[in-house]
């Protein structure tokens, strides 16, 4: 562990890389990479500096653009896995790590009705401290709007049209974009396309064309449903936008993600039983997050933490083949030192955790 210095803060933290040598039973343990979607991206599209602790980023989409298209030309919301030996992030991976980083996958029942808004803000942006893109902090490109109060309307906006600044339009050359991390309330039509509204930006709108809105619905169909089906839940979003000549943003490209009311993200109805049984228990558990892998791969959903021994917790998805079958088995038998329960869907409901 060391003494870190956070803007006017001194916290405890543990040394880079060496979260899997601490005991499980320690706050500062950290399960191995390799039991999420992680694993496939340390070394390549993330490099921790050991020394400092800094994480260089490698991004499969573009933060500039030139004319009426982005710079790359992976532009769309369905860019959430590579292939060939170059990794590199996907816009929903990035948004994965801050989430995996900023530790808001953690969660005991301890802390029940104490994660607000304000709180998942400061962390999200203490977390992209830590990381660089292309030689620059990706503080410096990550916009997530602080909680808005009426009474502090003018001051708050005055930070934001301060923070957004380096969006604005240019003389020449490339046009900056910048990343938005916020929660969805709405996309409300407008006279061509739609209209973005994130809570805690009121007024400030954010263009989505109607081909990129329809792609993202397409796209990312399941979280959508999720999202409307549970009022307790948040629908996340991530977007790269710029500022055009009239002042307006807009958005290039955009992937979204669904959190409960804690803010721990799930992908399926599944999932979402075992992260609401994970959130009625003292012990500490921690969400698997998917980050750039595919469905049909298999990742720890969850890692639970009772009695000093670290259990990794798996689902099995109706339909899963005999090649899931068999890599799942290979990354349970990979730690015999983590235990494993398995919930195979087609078996039926949810088997008791017994932890």
């Amino acid at each position: 562990m060391y003494v870190a210095r956070m803007g006017s803060l001194y916290v405890i933290k543990r040394m880079p890389l060496s979260g899997g040598e601490h005991d499980p039973s320690c706050a500062s343990y950290e399960s191995p990479y390799e039991l999420s979607g992680l694993g496939a991206l340390m070394g390549s599209a993330i490099q921790l500096d050991p020394q400092s602790g800094m994480a260089a980023l490698k991004l499969d989409f573009s933060l500039s653009k030139i004319g009426s298209r982005a710079a790359s030309p992976q532009a769309g919301p369905g860019a959430d896995s590579v292939s060939g030996e170059a990794r590199k992030l996907s816009l929903r991976g990035l948004l994965h790590y801050l989430w995996h980083e900023a530790e808001l996958t953690v969660w005991t029942s301890l802390w029940a009705g104490k994660r607000h808004w304000w709180n998942v803000q400061w962390h999200l942006r203490e977390a992209a401290k830590q990381m660089i893109v292309k030689g620059r902090p990706l503080a410096e490109t990550l916009y997530v709007p602080e909680a808005f109060r009426a009474q502090k309307k003018d001051a708050i906006e005055k930070r934001r049209a301060e923070a957004l600044a380096p969006a604005a339009t240019p003389g020449s050359g490339p046009r900056k974009l910048m990343i938005l991390v916020g929660e969805v309330k709405d996309f409300e039509p407008t006279r061509v396309g739609r209209k973005l509204v994130v809570r805690h930006m009121p007024g400030f709108a954010l263009m989505v064309d109607d081909d990129l809105h329809r792609r993202l619905r397409s796209r990312f169909e399941r979280e959508f449903s999720l999202w409307e089906v549970d009022d307790r839940s948040h629908l996340m979003t991530i977007a790269t936008f710029g500022l055009n000549p009239a002042g307006l943003a807009v958005i290039e490209e955009i992937a979204v993600m669904v959190v409960n009311e804690n803010w721990i993200p799930y992908d399926s109805v599944h999932e979402k039983k075992l992260v609401d049984a994970l959130a009625r228990m003292r012990d500490k558990s921690v969400k698997g997050l998917r980050y750039n892998l595919p469905a049909d791969q298999p990742i720890a959903n969850a890692l639970a933490q009772h009695r000093g021994q670290s259990i990794a917790l798996y689902i099995v998805p109706a339909g899963a083949d005999e090649k899931f079958e068999l890599n799942l088995r290979d990354m349970i038998a990979a730690r015999p030192e983590i235990g494993s329960w398995v919930w195979r869907v087609s078996d039926g409901e949810m088997p008791p955790l017994q932890l």
